[in-house]
């Protein structure tokens, strides 16, 4: 088996608005994921409410992110865990928001 390498700051640039995702890895049903973010924001109403769990990392620029109770500011370095079935969004992000997520099996 031949060892993969990458840079989390390269991929795709999302429009302004908009996000980017990229699986990195996905094995055992473990999926690693970078996200890209341009000043972007879940649209009115919508919860994401994964069945897994969910740990996400801010690599770059600064983020806010909603929960039912209320918001949680992020700044580049921060990271949270998000059991399944907590129901979260994004309300905004910087230009330049860049997330590392691992997304858990659920079960």
């Amino acid at each position: 088996m031949t060892p993969r390498f990458g840079r989390l700051a390269d991929g795709e640039a999302p429009a302004e608005g908009a996000e980017s995702f990229a699986t990195l890895l996905a094995e055992g049903g473990v999926r690693v994921e970078r996200i890209a973010s341009h000043r972007a924001a879940s649209p009115a109403g919508f919860w994401y409410d994964q069945p897994g769990t969910e740990f996400v990392l801010l690599a770059r620029g600064a983020a806010t992110l909603g929960f039912a109770d209320g918001v949680r500011v992020m700044a580049a370095g921060d990271w949270a865990v998000l059991p399944a079935g907590c129901r979260h969004r994004v309300v905004a992000t910087s230009a330049d928001a860049l997330w590392l997520a691992v997304h858990l099996p659920s079960g």
